[in-house]
């Protein structure tokens, strides 16, 4: 049996008539870029997040960027960031020349909001809070960090759609929420884009002219902006999907479940969910001490699985120059050194996720 880490054919093939139609009415349609399609969307992603603004987006780290960019942190300020997050995440708060001060996990591989405090400096203008696998952070601590020491929130929740921290769902806690809709995400586009939530009006006016050159109506720019534009294409497959996204966070949820009732192999550690949380389980994340045989052998046994992620941002050369060196963030590196991904997609069947587990219970070393 060949079971890939992710299959997106299968959830395509959920609702492929739907998705289709979608594309031929927006083909037709004559218009594809900025019209009803991304008006809809974004509507439509606030009202599930539960903000009152959604502006969309290029891609998800230009929703970080953007966001940033809009807060106004640049050159000379700091912000927090949990060290194992992607490398996008770290690139968000660069790109506006700001210096990343990161912080590492907690023990549901999301920042470690006690650890928060003791990195804050008189340049610290903001905390990245970025919910890891479908896991959300300690959103209550984090706001409460903010709050204290006047600092800005925005939540990456490109891995985390329409999870929740208490009764909310995350993107709507922070200033900004950043999401990204690649294809393997939860709400999965079908190309890259992305979108940001928010209640500030301004903040999302901003971002609606940001986005489009600057320009707050045709040839009038008022800022220099970028091309970072939702197409309708995009936007219209989204609203397709976004239809059934309870229903496949819950198929997900599922299989996170199995897992978890299936795998009894002490050479792993299982994944956990903060209490007060959920997960929409972007992925079902184990570590072992033995991860690369167990991969040679799961690879043997016709199963693919995926490192979130091998080499923490303050290791990889892009951030060289920030002068990290391995040892500086031993929980990370650990990490890093010890996660793997397994089988996780919308549309698994019950026989290939029963393979799996027979074989990570018969692995030995």
């Amino acid at each position: 049996m060949e079971i890939m880490a992710n299959n997106l054919l299968r959830q395509y093939g959920l609702h492929q008539d739907e998705y289709e139609a979608k594309a031929l009415e927006v083909l037709r349609s004559g218009w594809y870029i900025l019209g009803k399609e991304v008006e809809s969307f974004e509507r439509e992603w606030a009202e599930f997040i539960g903000t009152e603004h959604c502006v969309g987006l290029a891609s998800g780290l230009d929703a970080l960027w953007i966001a940033f960019r809009l807060l106004g942190i640049g050159k000379g300020d700091e912000v927090i960031v949990s060290a194992n997050a992607y490398i996008a995440c770290v690139m968000g708060i660069t790109i506006n020349g700001a210096t990343p001060v990161f912080v590492e996990p907690d023990e549901y591989n999301n920042i470690d909001a006690d650890k928060i405090e003791e990195a804050i400096t008189d340049r610290t203008r903001a905390i990245l809070a970025v919910h890891l696998f479908g896991q959300s952070c300690d959103m209550t601590k984090i706001m409460d960090i903010a709050k204290r020491h006047n600092l800005k929130v925005v939540e990456d929740c490109a891995q985390s759609h329409g999870n929740h921290w208490g009764d909310k769902v995350v993107g709507s806690i922070g200033d900004i929420g950043c999401f990204s809709f690649y294809p393997t995400k939860g709400c999965g586009a079908f190309g890259d884009a992305g979108c940001i939530t928010t209640n500030d009006p301004e903040i999302a006016q901003k971002a609606r002219v940001f986005r489009n050159y600057g320009s707050d109506y045709h040839y009038h720019n008022v800022v220099v902006g970028a091309n970072s534009r939702l197409d309708e294409l995009q936007a219209g497959l989204l609203r397709v999907k976004l239809k059934y996204i309870k229903a496949l966070n819950e198929e997900r949820c599922n299989i996170a479940a199995k897992y978890d009732m299936g795998i009894d192999n002490p050479l792993f550690e299982l994944p956990t969910v903060r209490p007060g949380a959920d997960s929409s389980w972007h992925q079902y994340v184990i570590k072992t001490k033995h991860r690369d045989k167990l991969i040679s052998y799961l690879k043997d046994k016709g199963i693919g699985t995926i490192i979130h992620y091998p080499i923490p941002p303050h290791l990889s050369d892009a951030y060289s120059y920030l002068g990290k060196k391995r040892g500086d963030y031993p929980i990370t590196e650990q990490v890093a050194d010890e996660v793997l991904s397994l089988p996780m997609y919308n549309g698994m069947t019950d026989q290939e996720q029963d393979y799996v587990i027979e074989c990570l219970n018969e692995f030995e070393v």
